[in-house]
This record gives structure tokens, sequence and C-alpha cells, in this order.
């Protein structure tokens, strides 16, 4: 029985694209789209990219997509990939291949017609499945039934899918994370297991890219408990072997319980320890962007707060300190109560005093310290060090008085300090 997407893919009828199909089709050549734009149709999920596989070599491609009115950049001709811009979206075009070489991380391809060997290249059976222009689906893998059944499969043999590229690894539990259920297939779970130590031949932006996209996922607790089983998870993420995996779940709970929105960077922060240190060495490691690498130190460096601390003691830790860093141990510390309180009562009440605290950091602005080295020479002060310890002294007591002194108090205050 043939399965079609027709009338569920929005996406299909986008006349620019349909006259890239049809350009790349004339002349006994062939083109389908290809991978996640019909994996995700037929899961019901969004779809973001719309990839394109086709008979055509890639000059061919480029000549037939510009004749038809397209751009067209050579993003990765080398393996047959072409990016064409039809209707202002980038299609990435890459033609039939079979792989030829591979070392772990990289493939040397050679350009065929047979679909069937380019599906069986791929990695998983619902990554390989292809549309016609009319919605027809052609599945060669197995990819219909294993998508019906959200089960994740390599295709073939697991170990040689994942000796061509040991990202695989990786890519296994993530697409298990969003779209898997139950177990995941046992003969997989094993290959990825044996091999993980094959994981240390990546490069640390294409392990952080995964894993990210892991943590991503609506609910990653399962795929992390199965990366921890397989030895995986500590392969990739060492920092987390110790320190364990439980948080995931009542933060995946309070998110959709509370209406947080899915941060992977506060789940990375679940699983690992508020050690600077680490996590400095963690960021050098996987090569964090600057942001992610002060995120996770300031949360890191952030003390921790008490169920019980007053608002007005929670201000003053957030001016000294970092706000995103306590929102981050606050909303964890909110997400560990949370769990608790189903049997504890104490932490029911420990709950309440997170979720105070938290709306007190979210809205929380940082006042202005009203006086500046300025006003105090206009006193009278010489510049130097002295001055600037007055300063310090001043900011201190108006800190420990909430704020709350003006700057006319400040500067009696300050004139008081000068003639000492």
């Amino acid at each position: 029985m043939s399965v079609s997407i027709a009338g569920r893919a929005a996406w299909l009828t986008d006349k620019h694209l349909q006259r890239l199909l049809g350009a790349l089709t004339e002349g006994g050549e062939e083109a389908r789209v290809a991978g996640g734009a019909v994996r995700n149709t037929l899961m019901g999920q969004p779809v973001a990219d719309v990839d394109i596989a086709t008979t055509c070599l890639p000059e061919e491609t480029i000549r037939r997509a510009e004749a038809a009115g397209c751009k067209t950049v050579p993003t990765g001709i080398e393996h047959g990939t072409v990016t064409v811009i039809a209707g202002g979206k980038p299609h990435e075009v890459t033609t039939l291949r079979a792989d030829v070489e591979t070392d772990g991380r990289r493939a040397k391809v050679s350009f065929g017609r047979d679909w069937k060997l380019d599906a069986e290249r791929r990695d998983f059976t619902i990554n390989a499945l292809y549309a016609e222009a009319d919605g027809r689906i052609v599945d060669l893998v197995g990819g219909i039934a294993d998508i019906e059944a959200r089960r994740l499969r390599f295709i073939g043999d697991p170990e040689a899918r994942i000796r061509e590229d040991y990202l695989r690894i990786l890519r296994f539990f993530r697409f298990f994370a969003w779209y898997g259920e139950g177990r995941p297939d046992a003969e997989g779970l094993k290959a990825c297991a044996r091999l993980k130590d094959g994981l240390a031949q990546l490069s640390a932006e294409r392990v952080w890219s995964e894993l990210k996209k892991l943590l991503s996922a609506p609910d990653p607790s399962r795929a992390l408990l199965w990366m921890r089983q397989a030895g995986v998870l500590t392969a990739a993420l060492p920092e987390s072997e110790k320190w364990g995996i439980d948080a995931i779940h009542g933060l995946t709970k309070a998110e959709k319980d509370l209406g947080w929105a899915v941060d992977p960077m506060l789940r990375l922060e679940a699983i690992v320890p508020p050690d600077a240190a680490r996590m400095k060495t963690l960021a050098e490691r996987l090569r964090f962007s600057t942001a992610e690498a002060d995120r996770l130190r300031r949360w890191a460096l952030a003390s921790a707060v008490e169920p019980k601390t007053t608002e007005g003691e929670l201000a003053k830790k957030l001016y000294r300190g970092d706000r995103q860093g306590f929102v981050d141990r606050l909303r964890l510390s909110l997400a560990a109560a949370r769990v608790r309180a189903v049997e504890d009562n104490d932490a029911l009440l420990e709950a309440g005093g997170f979720s105070r605290l938290l709306a007190f950091a979210l809205k929380w602005e940082k006042p202005v310290f009203p006086l500046k080295g300025a006003d105090l020479t206009g006193l009278g002060a010489t510049p130097g060090p002295k001055l600037g310890e007055i300063l310090k002294n001043l900011e201190a007591e108006w800190i420990e008085a909430g704020f709350a002194p003006d700057r006319d108090a400040l500067l009696e205050r300050a004139a008081k300090a000068l003639e000492t």
C-alpha cells in the first residue's frame, strides 16, 4: 500500500519548490524530497528545512536551478551538495551517493543513480525516506513501519553505520529523545556502548552541537538514562559521571507545569556539579561560545540560596553576584523541591519559598549606586586609594541598608569619612 503526505505537507505546495523539483526531473533525471521534512511530516512534527536528493550531478544541479530562476551556493560540492535558494528559501540539493571510504569522522563518496544505495548510506531508517513531488513516499529501508512504531533503528548493521561516523552514537540518543518511545533498539544500544571510545575522534564542536540538540528535546530524560547505562554519557560528558542525572526528570516536569521555556543550558546544569573550575574545563573542552561559558561559570559561582531567605537578603546577593546565575540556581532548587514535595510537607514549604524568590529575582532590577568619585572630589577629596576605599565602604553600607540611603545621605556620610 502506498503512503502519501499530499494534503499533510503545506511545504510541498510551495510553487518555488515544485518548480525546482520539476527542473531537476527533466530529461530522465529524478529528484525527491529527502530526510527530515518527510519524517517530521509523517510524525506530525514541524518542518524547518526541506532537503532534496537528485540523480543530477552537482554541476547539472547548478545549471538547472539557475535556469529555473534560483540562486545557487556550492556549499558542499565535493560531497555533492549545492544550496539552492528558491523563493527565498534555502534547500540543500544533494546528488545520490555511496560511501567509498570512511574514517569515523568524514567520508569519501561516489555519485550514483541508485536510490537504494543512497538510502542505505544514511544513518536511521526514519531518516532515509523520500517524497515525490506529488507527495508519494518512497521507503526502501522500512522507515514507515519504524515511524509508526516510534522506533529508532540503524540501517543495516549498527556497528558498520557507527564506524562510518562516530557522531552517530550521539545522534542515536538525540533522535531517540525526539522521536523514540519505549526502549531503544537493543542492537543499536549495544553497538553504541561497544564503540563509545570512538567519540574521542570527533571535534568538540560536533559533540556539543549534538548534545545541545539532545538537551533541547521536549523530554530528554529517558535518552540520558540510556546514555548513562551504555557509558556514552560519561564518555561525552565526564563531568556528569559522579553527579547523576536524576534532577533532569524534575526539571522537565517543572518546565511543563510552570510554563518554562526549554533551556538546554539549564538542563546541562542539572546534570553537572556547580564547580567553577570543572565547568571552565568543560566549556573549554567542548568549545562553548563565550555566552555559554559565562553562563555556566556564573551559575557555578552563584552561592546556594535557602528557601527561607528574605527578598531583601536575596537582593543583596543579586547585587553582588550575577542574576542569571541565581535564577538558574533557584529554578533547579524549585524543580528538585517539587519532586520531594510529593511525599514531604517540608519540601512543599521549600518549593513555596523557592517559587517566591524566583519570582522576585526575575523582576529584580539592579539599583545604581548614587555616588561616583567626582562627588567625593567635589567635597575636597584627593583622587587616590583613600577615595576608592571610602567609596567602597559607602557602597557596602548602602547595600546593607537595603539600597535605601539617597545621594544626599551618602554625601553626608562621605563628608564625615573625609574628616577622619
